[in-house]
């Protein structure tokens, strides 16, 4: 009896929280095709959009007026990082949070390397926990990318200056930075959302695509009936619905009341999310 209890017992040494090192963890994924991909899209599109600046020419509206965020794009490099942010908050930004997020679980399902993983053995909580914590950290690394990169470029193409606000007046570059850090802070909360959907998707389907696709797919849902103006007041309980509120915080007087709605939104959802990806994953079968 002694002998058998003796066995049953935990290794010498084992500890659980040791188990799938988050640097280990981070490493695999720095290595995969599919986040050096993504990189290089969101380094390339400043690019791009200077590009496109040079060929349409002035961005202005003819009258000496400047009505919207785009129309500063050209007037310095702080303007043309908040426009990158904004003609990429809506949809671009999305892929990298359901791809880092949708992805990781389902992949080793996938690859029938689940069970080995699980078998080493890593308690399924830390497993989950070193992927999650992962994702979104590349999820937060590729929206600091974005305006960095852009920020850089439009310093190099555009100059350094304050950044112009539509409705008159500017922002010092100090202000400017902190406004945009905020404003990046903002988007990744917002995007908590997307991270939770796919997430938990990928602790229920052995097909990466589908995990990706489909908090993709969701996202798209909730911007269409972000749309459907007769939901009337049910519409703010879409995160949608907030996830351009960061353009308050690129004012003179900047209004945080949008964003901190958007943030309770965001978090909610997701914060049920992920706790279903776990419960889910706690009681799974798991045979790939």
């Amino acid at each position: 009896m002694s002998t058998l209890t003796e066995r049953t017992e935990v290794a010498s040494g084992y500890r659980a929280g040791r188990t799938l090192p988050l640097r280990v963890e981070l490493v695999r994924q720095l290595k995969r095709r599919r986040t050096l991909v993504m990189g290089a899209i969101l380094a390339a599109l400043p690019f791009v959009l200077v590009v496109a600046f040079a060929i349409g020419g002035d961005t202005d509206d003819g009258s000496g007026n400047r009505i919207n965020l785009m129309d500063t794009a050209t007037a310095s490099g702080a303007n043309f990082a908040a426009v990158n942010l904004f003609v990429s908050a809506g949809f671009l930004l999305v892929i990298p949070v359901a791809l880092f997020c949708g992805d990781t679980v389902a992949s080793e399902a996938g690859w029938s390397s689940l069970r080995y993983l699980l078998a080493a053995p890593v308690p399924r909580m830390r497993l989950l926990w070193s992927k999650l914590v992962v994702g979104l950290g590349l999820s937060l690394a590729a929206m600091v990318l974005l305006p960095v990169v852009a920020l850089a470029v439009g310093t190099a193409a555009y100059g350094w200056g304050p950044l112009q606000i539509p409705t008159g007046g500017s922002l010092d570059t100090g202000t400017a930075a902190q406004r945009l850090v905020v404003v990046v802070a903002y988007i990744f909360v917002s995007q908590l959302v997307t991270a939770g959907l796919a997430f938990w998707l990928s602790t229920k389907t052995d097909a990466p695509l589908g995990a990706v696709g489909g908090a993709v797919g969701l996202t798209i849902v909730g911007n269409v009936l972000d749309a459907v103006t007769a939901l009337g007041d049910w519409r703010h309980f879409l995160p949608a619905h907030w996830q351009f509120a960061w353009a308050d915080a690129v004012q003179a007087r900047p209004e945080w009341s949008g964003m901190i709605q958007g943030t309770a939104i965001s978090v909610t959802y997701a914060l049920v999310l992920f706790a279903l990806a776990f419960r889910g994953f706690a009681r799974k079968d798991i045979v790939s």
